[in-house]
């Protein structure tokens, strides 16, 4: 069954179908995990988002439910250059293709993936749509052009109502930009007692929970458009310790005067060094973004940078000065990737056991 990728600029890339056979619009973007592609799939940051494997093998293990990173992903399609013909791993429970299938994600391979993303590297992110036939390339390449693919995209990944994840030691409250489900992992392995929001929840309603500490997790699209939650973080951090990933990074540093910029292709793979500035350590880590912090805005009487991108330099993590708040770019649950950095859930945890013995003393 061929099936065609048709970019914005014209550019048209054959290969064979596999997953669900219907045709979808997104923004095309690449990874360089060499593994991982399971969470990388069902992570609601790629929502939707057409996702390339750099690695030429996909599939090889199969799919099994414990690999989750959201039940219901929203990404819009996978492009490899092969899925593995006989998967076999004793946790798998069934193959990529028939996983594909049955969320309705459509994928193609046989793609010769090194110039799909050198194209990426050199031009930018580009829209594209998987579709059954060229015949019309040049008018879905006019019409890509126009369409903003992940505007408002939060309000669909993230939770509708609150729910808990039961804990019996520090009170979590999380804001859900669409969070995967390894961060609430690294919380419930803390023994943490968390109630997860969605994003429009305000500082009433946060604050009304009485917790010992805020998360804001990670989520897809442009993080300017959260200026409901930037006013929600503006008041909260002045109260209760506070943790920014991804998409919560890039809104705690808009809540404190920064701004963001959209980045060329984005960091998205699990091999990214970042540099702690003030050990000068370098850790490997876990990114999924298309946005970052521009380093010029950032207002130093408030935050101080923390972390830095090795390869380019950008803003990998932010501390207040004044109250008991920090953020980083990256994923520190790294699931899949390194777990160099996973210690700042620890960091966080003495944050708010350190302002409740404050407390305790006033």
């Amino acid at each position: 069954m061929l099936r065609y990728l048709i970019l914005e600029d014209g550019s048209i890339y054959v290969g064979e179908g596999f997953g669900s056979d219907k045709e979808t619009i997104g923004e095309v973007v690449f990874t360089t995990g060499m593994t991982g592609y399971q969470e990388a799939i069902t992570d609601q940051s790629y929502a939707n988002q057409i996702l390339v494997f750099t690695n030429p093998l996909i599939g090889n293990y199969g799919i099994t439910l414990a690999d989750y990173e959201s039940l219901q992903p929203q990404i819009k399609g996978v492009i490899c250059h092969q899925v593995a013909r006989h998967p076999d791993n004793w946790r798998m429970q069934t193959t990529l293709p028939e996983f594909l299938k049955q969320l309705d994600i459509p994928g193609i391979q046989g793609i010769d993936t090194r110039e799909l993303v050198k194209k990426l590297r050199i031009h930018g992110t580009l829209r594209g749509k998987i579709a059954a036939s060229k015949e019309d390339a040049e008018k879905i390449a006019t019409e890509l052009k126009s369409k903003n693919v992940t505007q408002g995209i939060i309000s669909r990944v993230s939770t509708k109502t609150p729910y808990p994840v039961p804990g019996s030691k520090r009170n979590i409250v999380v804001i859900d930009f669409g969070i995967k489900h390894s961060i609430l992992r690294e919380l419930a392995q803390r023994d943490c007692n968390c109630i997860v929001l969605p994003y429009t929840a305000t500082a009433q309603e946060v604050l009304a929970l009485h917790p010992d500490g805020v998360l804001l997790s990670n989520g897809p699209g442009n993080p300017e458009e959260m200026s409901e939650a930037t006013k929600m973080v503006r008041e909260v951090e002045k109260y209760i310790p506070l943790f920014g990933i991804c998409m919560g990074h890039q809104v705690f540093a808009l809540a404190n005067g920064a701004k963001t910029y959209k980045m060329k292709f984005g960091h998205r793979g699990f091999n990214h060094p970042v540099r702690e500035i003030a050990t000068g350590n370098i850790g490997f880590t876990s990114q999924n973004h298309g946005y970052a912090v521009d380093a010029k805005s950032i207002d130093k009487d408030n935050l101080m940078v923390t972390h830095m991108e090795v390869n380019d330099n950008t803003v990998e993590g932010l501390r207040h000065k004044k109250y008991p708040a920090f953020s980083v770019q990256f994923h520190p649950d790294a699931t899949p990737g390194p777990h160099d950095e996973d210690s700042l859930f620890d960091d966080f945890m003495s944050m708010i056991d350190q302002r409740k013995e404050e407390k305790r003393h006033a």
